[in-house]
């Protein structure tokens, strides 16, 4: 009697240690964009542009961590559920992060938020609730996308990293069951 061969999900599973490299990678590119990318047509001068392309951006981030979500929620095997999971949370901390970059350049709107890395360490700083304080919003702009960014960890990214610890598990006690009917 021949071994029995895994099946596809069970490859990929095996496989996962392979997928941290390729994660990293892709969010140091994403971090690197945001490094590099020209904002000067985001923020003041052209207020409808950047709610437009924020609003935009977040429905979209939305409507793919709900489908993910959906995905693991389902037990869709065929899906890169943990992959796509931690790339669209990282893709949202660096929207926001260019939203109050861009909403820094208005007068008013922060207390202490002068750079691209003062940007994404508010935002991480939100969403970890931390708030050490030293920097704050203090324009209305800047308290709304506040407002929005703890509104939104709340009901997208608590839920897509709900899923994401599910997903895991699932291919965690996948692969276990598999290594014991081998051995």
């Amino acid at each position: 009697m021949s071994p029995a061969r895994p099946d596809r999900a069970t490859a990929r599973t095996r496989l996962a240690p392979w997928r941290w490299p390729l994660l990293t990678a892709g969010a140091a590119a994403l971090v690197a964009a945001y490094f590099s990318l020209p904002l000067g047509h985001l923020g003041p001068d052209r207020p409808t542009l950047s709610w437009a392309v924020f609003s935009v951006a977040l429905a979209l981030i939305a409507a793919l961590l709900l489908r993910q979500i959906r995905n693991v929620l389902t037990e869709r095997g065929d899906t890169r559920a943990g992959l796509a999971i931690v790339g669209l949370m990282c893709v949202t901390v660096l929207v926001f992060a260019t939203a109050y970059f861009a909403l820094a350049r208005q007068p008013g709107e922060f207390d202490g938020l002068e750079t691209r890395v003062d940007a994404l360490y508010f935002t991480v700083v939100t969403l970890a609730t931390v708030g050490y304080g030293d920097i704050s919003p203090s324009g209305q702009s800047a308290r709304v996308v506040a407002m929005v960014q703890i509104v939104y960890t709340f009901a997208f990214l608590t839920s897509a990293a709900t899923a994401l610890s599910r997903h895991v598990r699932s291919r965690l006690e996948h692969s276990r069951r598999d290594g014991d009917a081998e051995g």
